[in-house]
């Protein structure tokens, strides 16, 4: 059985050459600088691996989906970089992020940069014209869909939701973008429609799955790991299904009240959040939370049990497990 996380860094260590190829030293060099920060400095990458991997495992030649794996990566750290500037974050992977290294006007223009790329990348695929417009038309519509989600989250943040609603969120903010990288290397795989439908499925709920357990972690778990206080989502007031089930599974009115007294309350201390996360273990919604993204996962495994076997597919579906078994 493959391991995900060990398969990772291997195909991260493949894509790392083609991902340091497309940016030159162009002037100016500050752009140049802050375009190359975040795509250089690594990560988990599970989204270009995703590409290449649907590409293989639909019988396609990897090296194909490898200029979109690279483009995928770029729009992803494109979104992170603006991700960084409206949260007002000063750190990410351990580095200062790109606004305070550049500025936020040049911080804008990186993530433009690395979105512009991306296109120009893709529009070189070595395909024919038709599976290039489809390619473009999955990730063009993926990025339209990001902003509609990111929008989403922040018209969300302090207000009580719907599960549905927090769901659909997260779809449109996390998993389009995962969707876009595995159907995309499915038709660059020459993959048929029903094929590219399925795989395409599978991403949108591994891409739920993952979003889920991220949330799962910014109240459950270990922030020497993470790097994140686990009050900060509790103090932002992130409505997550955790959140949405807790406020219809609290029967006692007092605990109902004294819960919503620190949902969402900036100066709320360690020990309110604390007592907050309590509350949540105990009506049960940090389980119901674990086990709607398991369950998630479980339905993406489902979505391609027709693709025949082999070493791509065991990827995939260990991709989709590692989703929600990791600690940051």
């Amino acid at each position: 059985m493959i391991d995900a996380k060990e398969y990772l860094k291997k195909m991260s260590a493949e894509l790392d050459g083609p991902i340091k190829s497309y940016i030159g030293n162009e002037e100016p060099p500050n752009l140049m600088d802050a375009s190359k920060q975040y795509p250089y400095a690594g990560g988990k990458r599970m989204r270009p691996a995703m590409a290449v991997a649907c590409c293989g495992a639909v019988g396609g030649d990897r090296s194909k989906a490898v200029p979109l794996a690279v483009a995928i990566e770029y729009i992803h750290n494109f979104t992170l970089i603006h991700d960084d500037l409206m949260d007002g974050d000063e750190k990410r992977r351990g580095m200062d992020t790109i606004h305070v290294n550049y500025g936020m006007p040049t911080a804008v223009l990186a993530g433009d940069a690395l979105f512009a790329k991306a296109f120009q990348i893709i529009c070189d695929l070595d395909i024919p014209a038709e599976k290039m417009r489809e390619v473009l038309r999955y990730v063009s519509q993926s990025v339209w869909d990001l902003a509609r989600g990111q929008q989403m989250d922040v018209n969300n943040e302090g207000q009580i939701v719907t599960e549905d609603v927090y769901i659909e969120t997260i779809k449109l903010k996390t998993s389009v973008l995962f969707a876009a990288a595995a159907a995309g290397g499915a038709i660059i795989g020459d993959a048929d429609d029903a094929t590219v439908k399925a795989i395409n499925e599978y991403a949108l709920e591994t891409g739920l799955g993952f979003q889920m357990y991220d949330d799962y972690l910014g109240v459950a778990g270990d922030s020497s790991k993470t790097g994140k206080s686990v009050g900060n989502d509790i103090r932002k007031g992130k409505c997550t299904c955790m959140i949405t089930h807790a406020i219809r599974s609290i029967k006692d009115p007092a605990v109902l009240e004294e819960f919503k007294s620190i949902l969402g309350n900036m100066d709320a201390t360690d020990e309110q959040c604390a007592r907050a996360k309590q509350i949540l273990e105990e009506a049960g919604s940090i389980d119901y939370a674990l086990n709607l993204a398991k369950e998630k996962v479980e339905n993406a495994i489902a979505k391609i049990s027709g693709l025949p076997e082999g070493e791509d597919k065991e990827f995939m579906i260990a991709l989709a497990r590692y989703a929600i078994d990791r600690d940051v």
